[in-house]
């Protein structure tokens, strides 16, 4: 019998998605219910908000920050 899960819509740029499928692999698939294409992803609502985190840490470990300009002058 067919079950139903609950999911959220979500849509981003592809390096964003590249990162979540990244998470969704390392989590043994735990997040993504369907990946529609490039932009889009149907995503466990009862872990969207991990996700977020997990995607805002990594986010935070890739993206380096600019430096302050106004120490050089």
């Amino acid at each position: 019998m067919p079950r139903a899960v609950a999911g959220i819509l979500i849509e981003c740029d592809e390096s964003i998605k590249a990162m979540i499928v990244k998470i969704d692999k390392q989590h043994n698939h735990d997040f993504i219910i369907e990946n529609i294409d490039d932009k889009h992803a149907l995503i466990k609502s009862d872990r969207h908000d991990e996700l977020k985190e997990l995607l805002k840490k990594e986010l935070k470990d890739t993206v380096k920050e600019p430096e302050d300009s106004s120490e050089s002058e």
